[in-house]
Protein backbone atom coordinates (compact mmCIF):
# COMPACT_ATOMS: atom_id res chain seq x y z
CA UNK A 1 0.00 0.00 0.00
CA UNK A 2 1.27 3.46 -0.90
CA UNK A 3 0.54 6.53 1.20
CA UNK A 4 -0.37 9.53 -0.95
CA UNK A 5 0.39 12.72 0.96
CA UNK A 6 -1.48 14.88 -1.54
CA UNK A 7 -4.81 13.69 -0.09
CA UNK A 8 -4.23 15.95 2.92
CA UNK A 9 -3.08 19.01 0.95
CA UNK A 10 -4.85 21.97 2.60
CA UNK A 11 -5.94 23.59 -0.66
CA UNK A 12 -7.37 20.33 -1.96
CA UNK A 13 -9.28 19.81 1.28
CA UNK A 14 -10.67 23.36 1.18
CA UNK A 15 -11.93 22.83 -2.36
CA UNK A 16 -13.34 19.43 -1.45
CA UNK A 17 -15.28 20.81 1.51
CA UNK A 18 -16.70 23.69 -0.51
CA UNK A 19 -17.80 21.25 -3.21
CA UNK A 20 -19.39 18.78 -0.78
CA UNK A 21 -21.15 21.00 1.73
CA UNK A 22 -23.73 23.67 0.81
CA UNK A 23 -22.93 25.71 3.93
CA UNK A 24 -19.19 25.69 3.21
CA UNK A 25 -19.78 26.28 -0.48
CA UNK A 26 -20.73 29.88 0.18
CA UNK A 27 -17.54 30.63 2.11
CA UNK A 28 -14.39 31.94 0.39
CA UNK A 29 -11.58 29.38 0.28
CA UNK A 30 -9.31 31.57 2.39
CA UNK A 31 -11.89 31.50 5.21
CA UNK A 32 -11.77 27.70 5.44
CA UNK A 33 -9.56 26.56 8.33
CA UNK A 34 -7.46 23.38 8.26
CA UNK A 35 -6.48 21.44 11.38
CA UNK A 36 -3.92 18.65 11.49
CA UNK A 37 -3.17 16.03 14.13
CA UNK A 38 -0.40 13.46 13.75
CA UNK A 39 -0.37 9.82 14.64
CA UNK A 40 2.34 8.55 16.94
CA UNK A 41 4.85 5.78 17.23
CA UNK A 42 6.02 4.77 20.68
CA UNK A 43 9.73 4.13 20.87
CA UNK A 44 9.59 2.43 24.26
CA UNK A 45 7.35 2.32 27.32
CA UNK A 46 4.46 0.00 26.47
CA UNK A 47 1.48 -0.48 28.82
CA UNK A 48 3.19 1.83 31.32
CA UNK A 49 0.99 4.87 30.66
CA UNK A 50 -2.13 3.65 32.44
CA UNK A 51 0.12 2.51 35.29
CA UNK A 52 1.25 6.13 35.90
CA UNK A 53 4.64 5.34 34.39
CA UNK A 54 7.00 6.66 31.72
CA UNK A 55 6.66 6.54 27.93
CA UNK A 56 8.69 7.79 24.98
CA UNK A 57 6.49 8.41 21.92
CA UNK A 58 7.08 10.57 18.87
CA UNK A 59 4.46 12.29 16.73
CA UNK A 60 4.88 11.16 13.13
CA UNK A 61 4.28 12.67 9.71
CA UNK A 62 1.25 10.48 9.02
CA UNK A 63 -1.77 12.43 10.13
CA UNK A 64 -5.43 13.33 10.04
CA UNK A 65 -6.48 16.66 8.60
CA UNK A 66 -9.84 18.40 8.50
CA UNK A 67 -10.88 21.39 6.46
CA UNK A 68 -13.56 23.16 8.48
CA UNK A 69 -15.95 26.08 8.32
CA UNK A 70 -17.16 27.29 11.70
CA UNK A 71 -20.90 27.91 11.91
CA UNK A 72 -23.19 29.82 14.19
CA UNK A 73 -25.14 26.72 15.20
CA UNK A 74 -24.34 23.87 17.60
CA UNK A 75 -24.15 21.14 15.00
CA UNK A 76 -21.08 19.34 13.72
CA UNK A 77 -21.15 17.61 10.35
CA UNK A 78 -18.05 15.74 9.14
CA UNK A 79 -17.70 14.04 5.77
CA UNK A 80 -15.02 11.44 5.10
CA UNK A 81 -13.02 12.45 2.05
CA UNK A 82 -12.38 8.93 0.82
CA UNK A 83 -15.92 7.49 1.06
CA UNK A 84 -18.24 10.51 1.19
CA UNK A 85 -19.83 9.16 4.38
CA UNK A 86 -21.17 11.91 6.65
CA UNK A 87 -22.03 12.01 10.34
CA UNK A 88 -23.70 14.78 12.33
CA UNK A 89 -23.57 15.63 16.04
CA UNK A 90 -25.65 17.97 18.15
CA UNK A 91 -23.32 19.51 20.73
CA UNK A 92 -26.25 20.12 23.06
CA UNK A 93 -27.48 16.51 22.92
CA UNK A 94 -24.55 14.15 22.37
CA UNK A 95 -25.97 10.73 21.61
CA UNK A 96 -24.91 7.35 22.90
CA UNK A 97 -21.89 5.69 21.26
CA UNK A 98 -22.49 4.13 17.85
CA UNK A 99 -19.33 1.97 17.67
CA UNK A 100 -18.16 3.94 14.62
CA UNK A 101 -15.51 6.58 13.95
CA UNK A 102 -17.76 9.47 14.97
CA UNK A 103 -17.59 8.24 18.58
CA UNK A 104 -14.10 9.71 18.89
CA UNK A 105 -15.41 13.15 17.93
CA UNK A 106 -18.51 12.84 20.11
CA UNK A 107 -16.50 11.61 23.08
CA UNK A 108 -14.06 14.50 22.73
CA UNK A 109 -16.92 17.00 22.58
CA UNK A 110 -18.46 15.52 25.71
CA UNK A 111 -15.11 15.67 27.56
CA UNK A 112 -14.54 19.30 26.55
CA UNK A 113 -18.06 20.15 27.70
CA UNK A 114 -17.33 18.54 31.07
CA UNK A 115 -14.30 20.84 31.31
CA UNK A 116 -16.50 23.87 30.67
CA UNK A 117 -14.76 24.66 27.36
CA UNK A 118 -16.89 26.70 24.91
CA UNK A 119 -17.27 24.87 21.60
CA UNK A 120 -18.49 25.81 18.15
CA UNK A 121 -20.36 23.93 15.46
CA UNK A 122 -18.65 23.37 12.13
CA UNK A 123 -18.85 21.65 8.78
CA UNK A 124 -15.76 19.61 7.90
CA UNK A 125 -14.19 17.15 5.52
CA UNK A 126 -11.69 14.68 6.94
CA UNK A 127 -8.77 12.97 5.21
CA UNK A 128 -5.95 10.85 6.56
CA UNK A 129 -2.62 9.33 5.66
CA UNK A 130 -2.69 7.13 8.77
CA UNK A 131 -3.24 3.46 7.93
CA UNK A 132 -6.11 2.10 10.00
CA UNK A 133 -5.40 -0.72 12.40
CA UNK A 134 -1.65 -0.15 12.33
CA UNK A 135 -1.41 0.79 16.01
CA UNK A 136 -0.29 4.33 15.14
CA UNK A 137 -3.07 6.08 17.08
CA UNK A 138 -5.42 7.16 14.34
CA UNK A 139 -8.12 7.39 17.02
CA UNK A 140 -6.07 9.78 19.18
CA UNK A 141 -5.24 11.86 16.10
CA UNK A 142 -8.95 12.13 15.31
CA UNK A 143 -9.65 13.21 18.90
CA UNK A 144 -6.94 15.88 18.80
CA UNK A 145 -8.04 17.18 15.39
CA UNK A 146 -11.63 17.29 16.65
CA UNK A 147 -10.58 19.18 19.78
CA UNK A 148 -8.94 21.93 17.73
CA UNK A 149 -11.88 22.15 15.34
CA UNK A 150 -14.38 22.37 18.22
CA UNK A 151 -12.40 24.94 20.20
CA UNK A 152 -11.00 27.14 17.45
CA UNK A 153 -7.52 28.63 17.26
CA UNK A 154 -8.11 31.40 19.79
CA UNK A 155 -9.47 29.05 22.48
CA UNK A 156 -7.34 25.97 21.82
CA UNK A 157 -4.91 26.70 24.65
CA UNK A 158 -1.99 24.44 25.61
CA UNK A 159 -1.87 20.80 24.51
CA UNK A 160 -2.04 19.10 27.92
CA UNK A 161 -5.76 19.71 28.68
CA UNK A 162 -6.73 18.65 25.16
CA UNK A 163 -4.77 15.42 25.58
CA UNK A 164 -6.45 14.65 28.90
CA UNK A 165 -9.88 15.34 27.40
CA UNK A 166 -9.08 12.93 24.58
CA UNK A 167 -8.09 10.24 27.05
CA UNK A 168 -11.39 10.71 28.88
CA UNK A 169 -13.21 10.35 25.57
CA UNK A 170 -11.57 6.94 25.11
CA UNK A 171 -12.14 5.81 28.69
CA UNK A 172 -15.65 7.04 29.39
CA UNK A 173 -17.28 7.21 25.96
CA UNK A 174 -15.54 4.79 23.59
CA UNK A 175 -14.86 2.30 26.38
CA UNK A 176 -11.13 1.67 25.96
CA UNK A 177 -9.25 2.03 29.26
CA UNK A 178 -6.18 3.56 27.65
CA UNK A 179 -3.64 5.89 29.18
CA UNK A 180 -2.85 9.40 28.03
CA UNK A 181 0.21 8.65 25.89
CA UNK A 182 -1.42 8.56 22.45
CA UNK A 183 -3.32 11.82 22.82
CA UNK A 184 -0.36 13.53 24.47
CA UNK A 185 2.03 12.58 21.67
CA UNK A 186 -0.43 13.78 19.02
CA UNK A 187 -1.09 17.05 20.86
CA UNK A 188 2.42 17.94 22.06
CA UNK A 189 4.89 16.31 19.67
CA UNK A 190 8.19 18.08 18.90
CA UNK A 191 9.76 17.98 15.44
CA UNK A 192 12.84 15.70 15.19
CA UNK A 193 12.32 14.51 18.77
CA UNK A 194 10.53 11.96 20.84
CA UNK A 195 9.08 13.12 24.15
CA UNK A 196 9.63 11.54 27.54
CA UNK A 197 6.32 11.78 29.37
CA UNK A 198 5.64 11.15 33.03
CA UNK A 199 2.05 9.88 32.82
CA UNK A 200 1.36 10.69 36.47
CA UNK A 201 2.40 14.34 36.60
CA UNK A 202 2.19 15.03 32.82
CA UNK A 203 5.66 16.57 33.07
CA UNK A 204 7.50 15.99 29.82
CA UNK A 205 10.64 16.88 27.95
CA UNK A 206 11.85 16.45 24.35
CA UNK A 207 14.36 13.70 23.60
CA UNK A 208 16.58 14.28 20.56
CA UNK A 209 16.60 11.40 18.08
CA UNK A 210 19.70 10.45 16.06
CA UNK A 211 17.97 11.25 12.78
CA UNK A 212 21.12 12.36 10.97
CA UNK A 213 22.39 8.83 11.38
CA UNK A 214 19.22 6.74 11.58
CA UNK A 215 15.77 6.68 10.02
CA UNK A 216 12.60 5.95 11.95
CA UNK A 217 10.90 3.08 10.11
CA UNK A 218 7.52 1.54 10.91
CA UNK A 219 6.55 -1.90 9.65
CA UNK A 220 2.83 -2.58 9.64
CA UNK A 221 2.23 -6.31 10.01
CA UNK A 222 -0.95 -6.35 7.95
CA UNK A 223 -2.67 -7.79 11.02
CA UNK A 224 -4.91 -5.00 12.27
CA UNK A 225 -5.22 -3.98 15.89
CA UNK A 226 -8.66 -3.22 17.35
CA UNK A 227 -8.53 -2.36 21.02
CA UNK A 228 -12.26 -2.39 21.66
CA UNK A 229 -12.40 -6.13 20.99
CA UNK A 230 -8.94 -7.00 22.31
CA UNK A 231 -7.66 -8.07 25.70
CA UNK A 232 -6.41 -4.54 26.37
CA UNK A 233 -8.88 -3.83 29.16
CA UNK A 234 -8.10 -7.26 30.62
CA UNK A 235 -4.41 -6.36 30.82
CA UNK A 236 -5.27 -3.18 32.68
CA UNK A 237 -7.36 -5.20 35.14
CA UNK A 238 -4.40 -7.57 35.65
CA UNK A 239 -2.23 -4.60 36.61
CA UNK A 240 -4.85 -3.26 39.01
CA UNK A 241 -5.03 -6.68 40.67
CA UNK A 242 -1.29 -6.62 41.20
CA UNK A 243 -1.48 -3.12 42.73
CA UNK A 244 -4.22 -4.20 45.14
CA UNK A 245 -2.14 -7.17 46.30
CA UNK A 246 1.04 -5.12 46.75
CA UNK A 247 -0.86 -2.43 48.66
CA UNK A 248 -1.70 -4.96 51.37
CA UNK A 249 1.94 -4.81 52.47
CA UNK A 250 2.76 -1.27 51.27
CA UNK A 251 -0.37 0.94 51.49
CA UNK A 252 1.34 3.90 49.80
CA UNK A 253 1.30 2.01 46.47
CA UNK A 254 -1.37 3.53 44.21
CA UNK A 255 -0.09 2.28 40.83
CA UNK A 256 2.68 0.08 39.46
CA UNK A 257 4.68 3.31 39.05
CA UNK A 258 5.20 3.11 42.83
CA UNK A 259 6.69 -0.41 42.71
CA UNK A 260 10.31 -1.41 42.22
CA UNK A 261 11.76 -4.88 41.69
CA UNK A 262 12.52 -5.37 45.38
CA UNK A 263 8.94 -4.57 46.46
CA UNK A 264 7.57 -6.78 43.71
CA UNK A 265 9.65 -9.66 45.01
CA UNK A 266 8.43 -9.04 48.58
CA UNK A 267 4.83 -9.26 47.45
CA UNK A 268 5.30 -12.25 45.16
CA UNK A 269 3.32 -14.70 47.31
CA UNK A 270 0.31 -12.33 47.35
CA UNK A 271 -0.03 -11.81 43.59
CA UNK A 272 -1.60 -14.35 41.26
CA UNK A 273 0.81 -15.60 38.55
CA UNK A 274 -0.81 -13.72 35.64
CA UNK A 275 -0.90 -10.39 37.47
CA UNK A 276 2.68 -10.97 38.64
CA UNK A 277 3.90 -11.34 35.06
CA UNK A 278 2.12 -8.14 34.01
CA UNK A 279 3.56 -6.24 36.95
CA UNK A 280 7.08 -7.48 36.27
CA UNK A 281 6.87 -6.15 32.73
CA UNK A 282 5.64 -2.72 33.82
CA UNK A 283 8.23 -2.28 36.57
CA UNK A 284 11.10 -3.25 34.27
CA UNK A 285 9.70 -1.31 31.29
CA UNK A 286 9.63 1.93 33.29
CA UNK A 287 13.33 1.47 33.99
CA UNK A 288 13.98 0.77 30.30
CA UNK A 289 12.36 4.06 29.25
CA UNK A 290 14.69 6.09 31.45
CA UNK A 291 17.67 4.01 30.35
CA UNK A 292 16.78 4.63 26.70
CA UNK A 293 16.77 8.38 27.27
CA UNK A 294 20.28 8.13 28.76
CA UNK A 295 21.50 5.91 25.91
CA UNK A 296 20.17 8.29 23.25
CA UNK A 297 21.73 11.28 25.00
CA UNK A 298 25.05 9.46 25.10
CA UNK A 299 24.87 8.25 21.49
CA UNK A 300 24.96 4.61 22.62
CA UNK A 301 22.88 3.04 19.88
CA UNK A 302 23.99 -0.48 20.80
CA UNK A 303 22.40 0.02 24.21
CA UNK A 304 19.24 1.36 22.58
CA UNK A 305 19.09 -1.84 20.55
CA UNK A 306 19.50 -3.98 23.66
CA UNK A 307 16.74 -2.09 25.46
CA UNK A 308 14.35 -2.42 22.51
CA UNK A 309 15.05 -6.16 22.36
CA UNK A 310 14.41 -6.56 26.10
CA UNK A 311 11.18 -4.59 25.80
CA UNK A 312 9.91 -6.76 22.96
CA UNK A 313 10.78 -9.98 24.79
CA UNK A 314 8.96 -8.74 27.88
CA UNK A 315 5.87 -7.78 25.90
CA UNK A 316 5.93 -11.21 24.26
CA UNK A 317 6.60 -13.35 27.33
CA UNK A 318 5.35 -11.40 30.37
CA UNK A 319 2.60 -9.14 29.06
CA UNK A 320 1.67 -11.56 26.26
CA UNK A 321 0.58 -8.99 23.70
CA UNK A 322 2.88 -9.82 20.81
CA UNK A 323 1.90 -12.08 17.93
CA UNK A 324 3.70 -14.43 15.52
CA UNK A 325 3.51 -11.69 12.90
CA UNK A 326 5.10 -9.02 15.09
CA UNK A 327 7.74 -11.49 16.28
CA UNK A 328 8.58 -12.28 12.65
CA UNK A 329 9.02 -8.60 11.80
CA UNK A 330 11.35 -8.11 14.78
CA UNK A 331 13.34 -11.22 13.89
CA UNK A 332 13.77 -10.03 10.29
CA UNK A 333 14.79 -6.61 11.58
CA UNK A 334 17.47 -7.73 14.01
CA UNK A 335 18.89 -10.09 11.37
CA UNK A 336 19.35 -7.23 8.89
CA UNK A 337 22.70 -5.39 9.06
CA UNK A 338 22.19 -1.73 9.86
CA UNK A 339 18.99 -2.19 11.88
CA UNK A 340 19.94 -0.65 15.22
CA UNK A 341 16.78 -1.46 17.19
CA UNK A 342 13.44 -3.19 16.63
CA UNK A 343 10.38 -3.89 18.78
CA UNK A 344 6.61 -3.98 18.61
CA UNK A 345 5.00 -0.60 19.13
CA UNK A 346 1.61 0.29 20.48
CA UNK A 347 -0.50 -2.01 22.58
CA UNK A 348 0.27 -5.13 20.57
CA UNK A 349 -2.50 -7.52 19.49
CA UNK A 350 -1.41 -6.88 15.89
CA UNK A 351 -0.28 -3.57 14.45
CA UNK A 352 3.30 -2.52 13.84
CA UNK A 353 6.94 -2.57 14.82
CA UNK A 354 9.17 0.45 15.26
CA UNK A 355 12.74 0.33 13.99
CA UNK A 356 15.80 2.57 14.12
CA UNK A 357 17.68 1.88 10.90
CA UNK A 358 20.95 3.35 9.71
CA UNK A 359 20.12 5.47 6.71
CA UNK A 360 22.34 3.51 4.33
CA UNK A 361 20.53 0.30 5.34
CA UNK A 362 16.90 1.38 4.87
CA UNK A 363 16.63 0.00 1.35
CA UNK A 364 18.05 -3.38 2.39
CA UNK A 365 15.73 -3.52 5.39
CA UNK A 366 12.70 -2.77 3.25
CA UNK A 367 13.74 -5.47 0.78
CA UNK A 368 14.24 -8.04 3.54
CA UNK A 369 10.81 -7.36 5.05
CA UNK A 370 9.02 -7.39 1.71
CA UNK A 371 10.80 -10.62 0.72
CA UNK A 372 10.78 -12.65 3.93
CA UNK A 373 7.70 -11.55 5.85
CA UNK A 374 5.04 -12.69 3.34
CA UNK A 375 6.78 -16.07 3.04
CA UNK A 376 6.63 -16.52 6.81
CA UNK A 377 3.12 -15.21 7.47
CA UNK A 378 1.13 -15.05 4.25
CA UNK A 379 0.51 -11.35 4.94
CA UNK A 380 1.60 -8.24 3.05
CA UNK A 381 3.62 -5.77 5.16
CA UNK A 382 3.74 -2.00 4.82
CA UNK A 383 7.15 -0.38 5.39
CA UNK A 384 6.92 3.32 6.21
CA UNK A 385 9.85 5.66 6.79
CA UNK A 386 8.43 8.51 8.88
CA UNK A 387 9.49 11.89 10.22
CA UNK A 388 9.13 12.99 13.83
CA UNK A 389 6.87 16.06 13.65
CA UNK A 390 5.25 18.72 15.80
CA UNK A 391 1.93 18.22 17.55
CA UNK A 392 -1.60 19.09 16.46
CA UNK A 393 -2.14 22.57 15.04
CA UNK A 394 -3.93 24.73 12.54
CA UNK A 395 -2.04 24.72 9.26
CA UNK A 396 -1.82 26.33 5.83
CA UNK A 397 0.78 23.89 4.54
Amino acid sequence: MQIHADVIDPDRLRDRLRALDPVAGGVPADHVEVVRAPGRVNLIGEHTDYNDGFVMPAAIGLEIRMAIVATGDRRVTITLDDTGESETLDLDAIRAPTQTWIDYVAGTARALAEDGRPMRGFRGVLASTLPRGAGLSSSAALEMAAALALLGADAAGPPEPRAVAGQRAENRYVGVQSGVMDQFASAAGVADHAILLDCRSLAWRPVALPLDECALVICHSGSSRKLETSAYNERRADCERAVAAIATIEPSVKALRDVDARLLDRAADRIDPVAARRARHVVEENARVLATERALAGGDLAEVGRLFAASHASLRDLFEVSSPELDALVEIGVATPGVVASRLTGAGFGGSTVNLVRRDAVRAFRAAVERDYPARTGLTPMVLEVDAVSGASFTDR
